[in-house]
């Protein structure tokens, strides 16, 4: 008998290569070969197909003008978890398929069995379908959790093909697959979790998804660096990515949605772990400030933009004197980029930090990846290195160039809004973020330059 032929398929960008290398060809990443078995057929054969060979395959409806085509808002079902609603857009979509992501213990689990309870209040039929645990380990959570007499459909298996048996049988509106990476199908002769299971089993699942309108919902593992496991092209696959954030030994729960069809993309819903589950926080920007009852060194204010969300977030900076070797260190901010705004400071501004260790910190484990944070980490970082704090009620925002002009961040109206309804009197914003009309309550200076900025904030104290 034959040996079957085997093939390396990359893990990022799913490419095969008949032997095995360090770089994958197609993508470029480095040590993602993973060895699988070749599926039968003659490759070479089927790409030499003329196009005659497709006469068979011709439309089965007419080519329609995208003009001609009538555009209707895709209907939601709420999940009655108004955080998690948020992230998706507003709810669970017809037929659409969700991904989610995180670190083991973070609580996926915990928030889709809440929101399947929810769901099958209302009167939605659902299926949670378990790879990972035992039907009594889900029915000991939901104990846990107290969803007393929950009424949710629990199926533990992780062969497909039964799977989407049970699926086409029961007719649930929405499904849980907890997880993908323990799902396989008997065509394929590789394990539970490799690159060629996950990608058929996420593939098949989308397909009846689309086909039959059930809502699908996949639950993947994460790589140690963070990233989801598997193929990449799976989060191509799907309509929604989210993924789950957060110090497991904190207890609030970021769900920042980095792909979004039916929504807002970095659009983040956040929970608090309680004993009874993961419930919303109706103010996030409370948990991300301090607690300080008079202003201190270091710290600023910043009105960052997470999707459609304004949030306040607390910047803070400690700069201490270094060895030969100064370190700069970020938490939650983009340690390049602060590296860069160092040299800014000292160019433009005349703050010089280059004998001195620099760490800044975004407060309440919260990860700030727009540049309209630029402004606040600069002013921070001033304020620990001259010790002096500042002023009460302070906010920034706006990004930095290298020629130290300070640019307008988007959506400035929104931000000074929110600040001004949670109290704070003076704002320092990039002057085309300045309002034609005077806000209530908030003293605002606009600024072109990082000078200005400096020499303002020293006049405030």
């Amino acid at each position: 008998m034959a040996k079957d032929k085997a093939i390396f398929t990359c893990s990022e960008c799913g490419g095969t290569s008949p032997r095995w290398l360090g770089k994958c060809p197609s993508c470029g990443a480095w040590n993602t070969l993973v060895e699988s078995v070749a599926e039968g057929g003659n490759s070479a054969s089927r790409n030499r197909m003329s196009a005659s060979s497709y006469a068979g395959l011709a439309q089965a409806q007419a080519v329609t003008p995208l003009a001609a085509i009538e555009a209707q808002d895709v209907a939601r079902s709420p999940s009655g978890i108004e955080e998690l609603d948020r992230v998706l857009g507003g709810g669970m979509v017809e037929g659409g398929v969700v991904l989610i992501g995180g670190d083991p213990g973070i609580g996926k689990s915990t928030l889709l069995l809440q929101a399947l309870d929810a769901l099958h209040r209302t009167g939605m039929p659902t299926l949670y379908v378990t790879g990972e645990e035992s039907g009594a380990q889900v029915a000991l959570r939901s104990r846990r959790l107290g969803l007393d007499h929950s009424q949710v459909n629990v199926l533990a298996e992780i062969q497909l093909e039964k799977i989407l048996a049970t699926m086409e049988a029961t007719q649930p509106a929405v499904v849980v697959i907890d997880s993908i990476q323990t799902v396989y199908s008997d065509q394929l002769t590789s394990a539970p979790g490799s690159v060629a299971q996950v990608r058929e089993c996420a593939a098949h699942l989308t397909r009846a998804a689309k086909s039959t309108g059930i809502s699908v919902i996949l639950v993947g593992h994460v790589t140690k660096e963070g990233a989801l496991a598997g193929p990449r092209v799976l989060e191509h696959m799907v309509d929604t990515v989210l993924y789950f954030e957060g110090d497991t030994h904190s207890s609030f729960r970021l769900v920042r949605a980095i792909k979004n069809r039916f929504g807002a993309v970095n659009e983040i819903g956040v929970f608090a772990m309680t004993e009874r589950g993961l419930k919303g926080v109706t103010n996030p920007s409370a948990i991300f400030l301090s607690q300080h009852s008079e202003p201190v060194p270091g710290s600023c204010v910043l009105v960052t933009l997470e999707g459609t969300r304004p949030m306040l977030v607390e910047i803070q900076a400690l700069v201490d004197s270094a060895g030969p070797a100064p370190r700069r260190l970020s938490v939650g901010l983009d340690r390049d980029r602060l590296a860069m705004l160092l040299a800014v400071l000292h160019r433009h501004a005349g703050v010089a930090s280059a004998d001195q260790d620099v760490f800044v910190n975004a407060v309440g484990g919260v990860r700030i990846s727009e540049p309209a944070a630029d402004l606040a980490v600069m002013l921070s970082i001033t304020s620990s290195l001259r010790g002096k704090a500042l002023p009460k009620g302070f906010i920034a925002f706006g990004e930095v160039g290298l020629a130290g002009e300070v640019r307008p961040a988007p959506r400035g109206q929104e931000r000074l809004k929110e600040a001004a309804k949670l109290g704070f009197s003076v704002a320092v914003v990039p002057k085309a973020n300045a309002p034609k009309k005077p806000i209530e309550g908030l003293e605002i200076h606009a600024v072109e330059r990082v000078e200005e900025a400096m020499s303002i904030v020293r006049g405030l104290g």
